[in-house]
């Protein structure tokens, strides 16, 4: 809405469409950094006083100038100019009889004023556009990151206007104006959208133009506040950008909108940028929040402090800001999204309001690798975790279904996932199947994309050589150890470095002792994702949470370093027999023990803090001192306790396990004592750096800084003698007021004795408070010093740090040993549940005998009330090898089948089963078949779903592996389905001798016992059946389908039916359908057992070979 301001004698000017409903005392208020022309006038005072509220955020005094007046810088249009004036006439202010000369001149420079045909070379000029009402409209170019329209929030307030022409002499003191105000240092056009997007942004209708006064709008003005905001935002474009400014955070632009919306706050137009604010000390929620729903956000802070900076050469400039912080899924470390809740706080709640850490917040790299003469794709896998510095590596080959990929990924539980631009299209698919299986936006993963060349061996290894060249911190990985990865990891380690740069968090990659292998032989079991899938290993199938699954059962755990590691247990048991052993062991000592020792080791894990985490945060220098308070002073006492029980320990615990765990840990605690008693508890928990340490023997530069702050207080102190001297008041002392410290308070009716150098500071209506020149200088220098004793003591915090970070290693060994401990315990609390057995491990057998097992998860969420029927299972490799399971539907047969391989999970992590008695043998794999689901992302239907998962278990399975096929062969054709089924079955009986589970529907697969006695059982799942009354079926024409009762115990034999029409009937299928169905079953078994009959007549009669058979078969079958 361009307005040209009207020439009146008194040269007075309307600004009623700028300050709409102000009133006469604040509408003479100005915002600084709108095109100023300090040749017209010296800036007062009051003027830089408001300069610096700007810098801090605080809330706009008016609202923006000459919105609409300002130049479109579009690169992708040709405009022409608005030519449209309009004046305005001047509205009455009470209290104000007008605006002062100052005020008008700084208003000129947002006119339209008239001078055709100037132009700006760097610029396109705008289009008209005319709107329903005949009026023109003049959309300016973006001038940033802003895309929506968003109306001005005063455009709806009624302005008295008036047309006038404007007289000449105006006109060249605008064109002056204009031609003063500096051009910008930025090239706007990278953030204006095509087409002169976010043209819209704070539109307004311009009113009916005079055509006789054609005008040329001025060029958009920028606050310098909003110059430092689009530097910032052309260096990290992809971040939302929370800027510090005073006691706020402020987002801007499009940052603005979507912080907005995802917090639920308001956002409005502010100069030329949308904006939002959040409170400084709520900062980590917001952070949270948004990190949550997938950004990358970027906290931006002041790096300059007031009193130093008033003293420096840049006094007058704005505030410098720098990013001090960037945070993702992935990367949630630093004090600005960690802060330390007492353990009362978080158990009264007073923190639910904060997003919580998942259990796992991996970071995972993939890079792919094709070799076109082997035909062969080869992936890299690097995996870490920042909070906590684990670090996973892999390589493997895959296949088109990336099946590996999926499986690995799965274990992993990433958040946040690298991955090249020039991903395959199969994995890209897998990603975003990934991506999308939770239906809350907080739970998916986040998928980053970075250039391809980063993903290069060549590049990649330059990358790697130059990180691990430079380091020198002890215990950090050799580059000839990193040199000799498969090429694959080296391609995700270099973007792994060069990502965990931008967040300062690459130090996680250089312990050598936080690497490990993700699938290595000798360490554990196979566990697809399919199989931790359907078994429901770490999360149910029905709603994706943890009840229900293995997981929940075994998870009693009391600490959250313990939870993450009973995890990797869970989906990764052990296949070392000695290994599994010596858990087993510590778990029944634990059991059977009634020494005092283990349980007051066990309560010492209660209301731990996240130990692991927090020695991370630490490592990466950054840590409150709130958090580095309560991380030490609980792994002092964790110490100092552990070490009063080791007596007790050697002499009470049996277990070697328990032992090594116990007695070293104490040690390995040592180093946080020392720490712990250099710091003053009281400055520690409420974050004073500057009364830190208590001891200041080993900080000299903090010692030299408080000597000269205590001689300054000092002299600030012995001038009291001046001042009792020349107010006559022996007894005067300094007074504080409002954080002004040593005001001289002077009663009004004294003020004449008041020297008159002295600087009147406050007053009252009864009092005065003054500095004296003395006291003006003394404290000026006195704020410096303290400035610098804070910027001081955060340098000698960040050493104090880096320090400590020299015994992370040792620490983090301790709280894996305190993690094992919490494990085991929970493992010992599982097998006080109740007829829990130890099951015993047959080193060198082949087999799988469990005696009245049970499903663990069924078996807990059924209670004492309903019991699981429990069941038998005898597997062995050189004998019985294949059951084939049969029965009629919702018999338990999944149940059955999903109970053995649990039941040998739990058994190889070292825990007590679900059993009377178990022997089972050591698995190298589970591999699973089960259910019916397609999979739309990577174009596969149910059926070739349920082959490819087949084809990958015909792949990887082994005589030393558990198979299990539920109901293969069923999304096609019966005939297909039966013969897939049969020649998939007798495969893995004939060739791959594994222990195989085989449940079915179709009865011919049973005649494999026939053909393989020795290694073949047929097995059904009994049931009692209440056959319908035949007379009542003839009578009404109808037939009754069969009534079924469950009896869920595993018996031998082949069941005849599966009675799915009893199923039917439960799911509440209507009776005429059900009537329907019964008949046609019926008249459908009468044919085929006709056609069995004559087929055994025929068989028979084809053996006679003389008479007297022949007769004899004829009467028989009379």
């Amino acid at each position: 809405m361009p307005k040209s301001l009207k020439k009146s004698c008194t040269t007075q000017t309307s600004i009623s469409s700028y300050f709409g409903g102000l009133s006469g005392g604040s509408a003479s208020k100005t915002q600084p950094g709108i095109n100023k022309n300090p040749a017209a006038h010296q800036p007062s005072k009051g003027k830089q006083k408001l300069s610096s509220d700007d810098d801090f955020g605080l809330p706009s005094k008016r609202t923006k100038l000459s919105h609409r007046g300002q130049e479109g810088e579009d690169m992708d249009c040709g405009t022409v100019p608005c030519q449209s004036t309009k004046e305005t006439k001047v509205p009455s202010f009470r209290g104000a009889g007008g605006l002062c000369s100052s005020t008008l001149e700084r208003l000129k420079a947002f006119t339209c004023a008239a001078e055709p045909g100037a132009t700006d070379s760097g610029s396109h000029r705008e289009e008209k556009e005319t709107d329903a009402d005949g009026n023109k409209v003049c959309n300016r170019g973006s001038t940033a990151w802003l895309s929506h329209d968003v109306k001005d929030q005063h455009n709806n307030n009624t302005r008295p206007q008036q047309k006038e022409e404007e007289q000449s002499d105006e006109d060249e003191e605008v064109k002056e104006k204009q031609g003063s105000v500096p051009k910008q240092g930025l090239s706007l056009t990278q953030f204006a959208k095509p087409g002169g997007g976010g043209g819209g942004r704070g539109a307004e209708q311009s009113p009916h133009s005079d055509a006789s006064a054609p005008s040329r709008r001025s060029k958009s003005v920028f606050t310098p506040l909003e110059q430092q905001v689009i530097q910032l935002k052309q260096q990290h474009k992809d971040a939302l950008l929370a800027v510090e400014c005073g006691y706020k955070y402020r987002f801007f632009g499009e940052d603005a909108e979507i912080a907005a919306k995802e917090l639920n706050i308001v956002c409005h137009l502010d100069h030329n940028f949308m904006t939002c604010s959040i409170p400084t000390h709520r900062l980590f929620v917001h952070v949270r929040r948004l990190v949550s729903h997938g950004h990358k956000v970027g906290v931006v802070k002041q790096t300059e402090t007031s009193a130093i900076k008033a003293s420096g050469a840049n006094k007058n400039a704005l505030f410098t800001r720098q990013l001090s912080a960037l945070y993702t899924k992935s990367t949630l470390v630093g004090e600005d999204v960690n802060p330390v809740c007492s353990l009362g706080e978080v158990e009264e709640g007073s923190c639910d309001d904060v997003v919580s850490d998942p259990p796992d917040s991996y970071l995972l790299c993939i890079s792919e690798n094709w070799d076109k003469l082997g035909k062969q794709l080869t992936i890299g896998l690097v995996a870490v975790q920042p909070s906590t510095g684990d670090v996973l590596l892999d390589c493997f080959p895959d296949s088109l279904s990336r099946a590996e990929l999926e499986g690995r990924i799965l274990k992993v539980n990433p958040v946040e996932i690298l991955v090249p631009s020039d991903l395959s299209d199969h994995t890209h698919r897998l990603l975003q199947s990934i991506a999308s299986a939770s239906v809350q936006a907080d739970d998916r993963v986040r998928v980053e994309k970075r250039d391809s060349a980063q993903f290069e061996f060549a590049s990649a290894m330059n990358t790697v050589t130059e990180f691990y060249c430079h380091t020198q911190d002890t215990g950090s990985r050799s580059l000839s150890s990193v040199a000799s990865l498969e090429s694959a990891v080296i391609c995700c380690l270099g973007p792994l470095i060069q990502y965990l740069r931008e967040f300062n968090l690459e130090r996680v990659l250089l312990s050598d002792s936080s690497f490990r292998r993700l699938s290595c032989e000798l360490e554990g079991m196979k566990l697809s994702a399919t199989t931790l899938r359907n078994l429901e290993i770490l999360t149910n199938q029905t709603d994706g949470g943890v009840k229900g699954s293995l997981l929940w059962v075994l998870d009693h755990t009391r600490t959250s370093f313990g939870r993450r590691l009973l995890r990797k247990w869970v989906s990764q048991p052990l296949t070392d027999p000695q290994s599994i052993r010596d858990r087993q062991d510590a778990v029944q000592e634990i059991l059977e023990s009634d020494s005092v020792t283990l349980s007051s080791i066990r309560s010492l894990l209660s209301h731990l803090p996240d130990l692991e985490r927090g020695i991370c945060s630490i490592y990466h220098k950054k840590c409150s001192t709130q958090e580095f308070y309560l991380i030490t002073s609980s792994l002092s006492r964790l110490g100092l306790e552990l070490q009063a029980l080791l007596p007790a320990i050697q002499s009470q615990l049996s277990s070697l396990l328990l032992q090594t765990l116990l007695l070293d840990t104490p040690d390995l605690l040592c180093p946080a004592h020392n720490f712990l008693k250099v710091l003053n508890e009281k400055a520690a928990k409420s974050g004073d750096k500057t009364e830190l340490f208590s001891d200041l023997s080993s900080f000299p530069v903090l010692q030299e800084r408080r000597q000269q702050i205590q001689t300054v207080l000092n002299d600030i102190q012995d001038h009291r003698k001046d001042i009792r001297l020349a107010l006559r008041a022996p007894t005067l002392d300094y007074t504080t007021v409002s954080g002004q410290e040593f005001l001289i308070e002077v009663k009004n009716s004294m003020s004449s004795v008041v020297p008159p150098d002295w600087v009147k500071i406050s007053s009252t209506k009864a009092v005065s408070r003054y500095h004296s020149p003395f006291l003006v200088e003394q404290y000026r220098k006195l704020l410096q010093l303290r400035e610098q004793l804070q910027l001081d003591c955060q340098r000698e915090w960040t050493n104090f740090l880096h320090q400590f970070g020299e015994h992370y290693h040792t620490m983090k060994r301790a709280i894996s040993h305190l993690a094992t401990m919490d494990c085991l315990f929970s493992l010992a609390a599982v097998a006080k549940q109740g007829d829990y057995c130890r099951p015993e491990i047959c080193e060198n057998e082949r087999q799988i005998v469990i005696r009245d097992g049970r499903h663990p998860a069924i078996d807990l969420l059924m209670g004492e009330h309903n019991q699981y029927v429990p069941n038998h299972t005898d597997l062995q490799g050189e004998g019985r090898r294949t059951m084939i399971v049969t029965g009629p539907n919702m018999g338990g047969k999944s149940s059955y089948i999903r109970q053995v391989a649990l039941v040998c999970v739990m058994a190889q992590m070292g825990s007590y089963v679900p059993a009377s008695e178990a022997q089972l043998g050591i698995l190298d794999g589970i591999h699973t078949r089960m259910g019916a689901s397609d999979n739309i992302y990577k174009g596969r239907s149910t059926f070739m779903e349920e082959l490819t998962e087949a084809s990958e278990i015909i792949a990887r399975a082994t005589e030393r592996s558990l198979v299990i096929l539920d109901e293969l062969g069923r999304g096609t054709s019966t005939h297909d389905g039966i013969a897939i089924a049969y020649a998939t079955l007798e495969y893995f009986i004939r060739d791959v001798k594994a222990l195989t589970l085989f449940v079915t529907h179709y009865p011919p697969l049973c005649e494999l016992e026939r053909v393989y006695p020795q290694h073949v059982a047929n097995y059904h799942m009994a049931f009692l059946l209440n056959e319908p009354d035949i007379a009542t079926d003839t009578e009404d024409g109808e037939v009754q389908p069969e009534f079924i009762t469950f009896l869920y115990q595993l018996t031998e034999g082949a069941a005849g039916r599966s009675y799915g029409l009893n199923v039917a009937r439960l799911a509440d299928i209507p009776d005429p359908i059900l009537h329907t169905a019964a008949r046609k079953a019926r008249e459908l078994e009468s044919t085929v057992n006709a056609r069995r009959k004559n087929k055994t007549l025929l068989f028979e009669l084809w053996k006679i070979t003389d008479k007297s058979s022949l007769m004899d078969w004829m009467q028989s079958n009379s």
